[in-house]
């Protein structure tokens, strides 16, 4: 009979403590639990809304032409299938070139300043025909404006009073056989010196939207070169070689 009572007020006891203990062991595991990272993503040279649908590899692999660099610099398509092109000396990569491919159906936002400048939006359409040029020359301007628009706006929170955006004047260029434009923009500090310096090349081809970018900035992971004096060497020897290359394909 005392057995009987023993286990009787063991039972008790347990059914008492049993929703603490659940209690107790899930309140561990929330506080356990990571809060997921709501940092907001940089605005880099390319813009963030386009869908890269480069899945054939390292494109400049197809596409690198005649190449242009400081003496004793080298220039080739990085290994991998990265859209990046190496610049090393003495065998160091000193920075890299990136490549983006912007179809023109992912592109409702391109399609309609093709519209608003004239150009329609039609496969059958030879954007290359001499008689689009201009209305072409004035899409890319416009995109590159846009563009412009939106690194100002994003860096706006993060260069506060200290730095001022400054953009490079626009260039017409040739992208291999393609007409296209020149842009970039410099982050100048106030107190002096170079926060950040960006170049980059926009061209079109009919099917798509081809953004070239290389910069100085730390804050970038790929088309970015870690010291300003090895950006600035190598700045002016870019055009030669986006000049040379294969485009369109």
């Amino acid at each position: 009979m005392l057995r009987l009572y023993h286990i009787l007020l063991a039972a008790i006891v347990l059914m008492v403590l049993t929703p603490f203990g659940i209690k107790h062991v899930l309140s561990n595991l929330s506080l356990n639990q990571k809060t997921p990272s709501t940092t907001p993503t940089r605005i880099q040279s390319a813009q963030t809304t386009a869908t890269n649908t480069q899945s054939e590899g390292n494109i400049w692999k197809n596409v690198l032409g005649k190449t242009a660099a400081p003496l004793g610099w080298t220039v080739d398509a990085c290994e991998g299938n990265a859209p990046l092109l190496c610049v090393s000396s003495n065998g160091k990569v000193l920075g890299t070139v990136e490549m983006t491919v912007y179809p023109l159906e992912k592109e409702p936002n391109f399609q309609k300043i093709l519209a608003n400048s004239g150009i329609p939006v039609d496969a059958k359409v030879d954007y290359q025909n001499p008689k689009y040029q201009t209305e072409l020359a004035s899409a890319l301007q416009l995109w590159v404006s846009d563009h412009y628009g939106a690194l100002e706006k994003d860096r706006r929170d993060e260069y506060r009073d200290r730095t001022v955006f400054s953009p490079k004047p626009l260039q017409t260029v040739e992208v291999g056989k393609l007409k296209g434009m020149r842009y970039g923009f410099t982050g100048l500090k106030k107190q002096g010196g170079v926060h950040e310096d960006h170049l980059g090349y926009v061209a079109f081809d009919g099917k798509a939207l081809y953004v070239i970018t290389t910069s100085f900035d730390r804050a970038s992971a790929t088309g970015n070169f870690k010291q300003l004096e090895n950006f600035s060497a190598f700045e002016p020897f870019l055009s030669p070689t986006v000049k040379s290359l294969n485009l369109p394909k």
